[in-house]
């Protein structure tokens, strides 16, 4: 047997965790003395501990704990529940690392406040294109709530398009709705530029983009969570020359390399002037 002291070496606790195991029943000694009161511990003991401090660590509260102990947890249990757990620590670090991504960009957004200017601003005829799209629903405008959409799109869209036989002829153009459901929600259309005509059959739909009659364009560099500063600066254009916004802005991706920060897009926002 061990003493308390020993047994916390072991299991890499400290004497007092040991102590409070033992007050709330998670783990007694093996034996007490009873004239002493000194606790003892057996090797086998060091089996539950670890147990003890893997649901521990995994989030479950020590009545918990004690609750799932005394169902017998298997070790391949117990294994699950660390994989299980595992996944959701990484997808809130995930979430959570996302989240400063897009803070970044409002700071940026703040920080280059006036950088653009006016001349940056092209008023344009968009020609009608023919594409091929796939469709989701973001719960916002906001670049952290379409990001999370519009990649696994156009992943997909690749996907069904390479499979199908149909060849992409010339860049992604994406462009939003509001959605039926309302509350904020918006349409996500991921399209890529093809001259293929519909067909029965296929995994994705085949439309016809009209052409914009007037469109206050803006060239973006960079990735599309830093579009606040470049969106910013166009709504304030279009607030300076008095003119009227008629819907949300299409983007087209000119330049798509691996690397965001080297992307290349033209937002098209179009308008009406009086």
């Amino acid at each position: 047997m061990f003493t308390i002291g020993d047994f916390a070496k072991h299991g890499r606790v400290s004497v007092r965790m040991l102590h409070h195991y033992d007050a709330i029943g998670l783990l007694r000694p093996a034996r007490v003395d009873p004239a002493s009161g000194y606790r003892f511990y057996e090797a086998g003991q060091l089996s539950r501990l670890h147990r003890v401090i893997a649901l521990k660590d995994l989030g479950f509260s020590l009545e918990q704990v004690r609750s799932i102990l005394d169902e017998q947890v298997s070790t391949e249990q117990l294994r699950g529940m660390l994989r299980l757990r595992r996944a959701e620590l990484e997808e809130t670090m995930a979430a959570a690392a996302r989240r400063l991504t897009h803070v970044e960009a409002r700071l940026r957004s703040i920080e280059s406040e006036g950088r653009m200017t006016a001349d940056d601003v092209v008023v344009k005829r968009i020609p009608a294109v023919r594409v091929a799209e796939l469709t989701g629903t973001a719960a916002g405008f906001d670049p952290e709530q379409i990001g999370p959409v519009i990649g696994p799109l156009y992943d997909e869209l690749c996907r069904r398009l390479e499979a199908a036989g149909v060849a992409v002829t010339g860049p992604g153009v994406a462009y939003y709705e509001d959605a039926p459901e309302g509350d904020g929600a918006i349409t996500v259309h991921a399209a890529l530029t093809v001259t293929a005509d519909p067909a029965a059959g296929h995994d994705f739909t085949i439309v016809d983009l009209p052409a914009i009659g007037s469109a206050a364009t803006i060239v973006h560099h960079g990735s599309m969570d830093d579009i606040l500063s470049t969106a910013q600066t166009l709504a304030r254009w279009i607030d300076a020359t008095g003119a009227r916004s008629t819907g949300y802005s299409r983007e087209l991706y000119l330049e798509c390399p691996e690397d965001h920060a080297k992307w290349v897009t033209e937002v098209q926002e179009p308008i009406a002037q009086d």
